[in-house]
């Protein structure tokens, strides 16, 4: 084995949309596991929208990657030397091992991976952190009850499609927007969304409005908010009274940098609170990370689901860590179908 890792640095902060020149390949020596850690090779790892977030140095929930440091992700792959009684070489385990070829974490920072049967990538989409955030959001503070009516964006990603295909297993009418003709085409065959709007159609909110509005007669009860944008602006109006808006995500404006809170971000506050406000609306934001509790209570109830193929799975695999960047400016812009991974070995 070679004594030798690659793994992926942050080079500069973006302004905007980030570009090459943000990112850097690195080799280092492949590090050797203390007391109680783990050496893992990873095979593949998950690129999600919160990273774009990591990458500005701006008050969050979590702390930026540094300059030089090696961009932040979850990975899938094998132990190849264990300092813990709990893991074993040839084991394998989901991890934060960020964008490199091989990491290092403490033994209880892992979870080892059971596949029955599954591909293991199904660790960092539908049965990882993004199928869980869509599973507890909805549940949790969505609150679907038969007859109503849902509406998530990114309808096609391993969020919304968790979402629209739990929805419409409990009798709720399924309006999912998504970019592309072909994504739209992907929620109605293979997710199952009654209806699907292509949002790259509409000029602007007030234009998707009026297209909601025709697939939404009944109104909206639950708007599950992972998008933020022209999106939020064309659904608020819609949303009937004591509806619930679960909010895990803005990918809209993460490119505006500060998350989001600069002065150029799109924000009609007043008009939003006036329909919180009038409608009773209940608005829960929450990070995933602060649930894991219920982690197993989502795998128990979600895993046979997709095993059994009741819950369908699509994921987009890039090929090479050195095309790891490309594959997430690309997330960043709807280029993905399905959930992005990257095959690193």
């Amino acid at each position: 084995m070679s004594d030798q890792m690659q793994k992926i640095v942050l080079a500069s902060r973006p302004t905007g949309a980030p570009t090459s020149e943000n990112f850097r390949l690195e080799t280092d020596a492949i590090p050797q596991p203390g007391e109680g850690e783990v050496l893992v090779k990873v095979h593949y790892m998950s690129l999600d929208p919160y990273m774009r977030g990591r990458m500005d140095d701006a008050k969050s929930y979590a702390a930026p990657v540094p300059i030089g440091g090696t961009m932040e992700g979850g990975g899938v792959g094998e132990v190849i030397a264990s300092n813990s009684d709990h893991f074993k070489p040839g084991d394998l385990a989901f991890g934060m091992f960020g964008w490199a070829s091989h990491g290092i974490q403490p033994a209880k920072m892992l979870r080892k991976l059971d596949a029955g049967g599954m591909p293991i990538t199904t660790a960092l989409g539908v049965l990882g952190m993004p199928g869980f955030t869509g599973w507890h959001g909805l549940m949790e503070y969505g609150r679907p009850k038969a007859g109503e009516t849902l509406v998530v964006a990114a309808a096609t990603g391993p969020v919304g499609s968790m979402v629209g295909q739990l929805a419409k297993s409990l009798g709720l009418r399924t309006v999912g927007i998504a970019g592309g003709a072909d994504k739209v085409k992907l929620a109605k065959e293979t997710f199952g969304f009654d209806e699907c709007l292509d949002h790259r159609a509409y000029v602007d909110a007030k234009a998707l409005r009026a297209a909601l509005k025709e697939a939404c007669p009944k109104g909206i009860d639950i708007y599950f908010e992972n998008v933020g944008g022209k999106v939020l602006e064309a659904v608020i109006p819609l949303m009937n009274p004591f509806g619930r808006i679960p909010v895990c995500g803005m990918i809209a404006w993460y490119n505006a940098g500060n998350l989001g809170s600069g002065a150029d971000a799109p924000m009609p506050a007043p008009a939003i609170w006036r329909n919180v406000l009038v409608n009773f609306l209940s608005v829960n934001g929450f990070i995933i990370s602060n649930h894991w509790d219920r982690f197993p209570e989502f795998l128990q109830d979600a895993a046979p689901k997709v095993i059994s193929g009741d819950i369908k799975v699509v994921e987009d695999i890039a090929e090479g860590l050195e095309n790891a960047p490309d594959a997430f400016m690309g997330l960043l812009q709807g280029k993905n179908v399905g959930k992005q991974i990257v095959k690193v070995a």
